[in-house]
């Protein structure tokens, strides 16, 4: 099995992946996470996701990845996870390592390349695939061609403004279509970048 980095993102049929007003704590703004209501409800004794059918097999492969790379802003609103993100290891891509203080034992800042990066991440992750985190750290994986595959989650809703998922995206990018998986709340696509 070869490991492949695979972004997973939930986002609206407009291409929105956060509402406008999204910030440290509330990673998809005010509403916004009617982008996240396909994985069902959370609680306090079940904090865990749990989606039903296909919903729940795409979760599970999600929950199955080996290592996490993610952008430093979507790092700091999603509130770092308590810096344990299904207990695989964590690398932070930032230009300012100095940002992150205190860091929880799963989590790596790193300010290299993006190709270093993927390949430590790879490396960290063994056999099993790289979750790939955020909507600036996803274009500019695309833009330097180490983003293996897209796995979007995409919800019947318009938000009508927020933070695009590919806005002003710097290159071509070909993909080919490899699964869709219909949900009665959402519908999921997967991609792989061809090069």
């Amino acid at each position: 099995m070869t490991s492949h980095s695979v972004l997973h993102m939930s986002m609206s049929l407009d291409g929105y992946v956060a509402v406008p007003d999204d910030g440290p704590g509330m990673g998809l703004g005010v509403d916004g996470g009617v982008l996240h209501d396909w994985l069902g409800p959370s609680t306090a004794e079940r904090p865990w996701f749990d989606p039903p059918g296909v919903s729940g097999q795409v979760f599970a492969e999600l929950m199955t990845t080996g290592a996490v790379v993610v952008g430093r802003k979507t790092f700091e609103y999603a509130g770092q996870w308590d810096g344990d993100h299904h207990g695989v290891p964590i690398f932070v891509a930032t230009r300012d390592a100095a940002v992150h203080d205190v860091r929880p034992p799963y989590v790596h800042v790193v300010d290299d390349d993006l190709a270093t990066l993927k390949a430590w991440a790879k490396e960290a992750a063994g056999d099993a695939d790289v979750l790939v985190h955020g909507a600036d750290l996803a274009r500019a994986c695309l833009e330097a061609g180490v983003l293996d595959d897209l796995e979007l989650a995409v919800v019947p809703v318009l938000l009508g403004g927020g933070r695009r998922l590919v806005d002003a995206l710097g290159t071509r990018v070909a993909l080919e279509q490899t699964r869709v998986l219909v949900a009665p709340a959402v519908t999921h696509l997967r991609y792989r970048v061809v090069r």
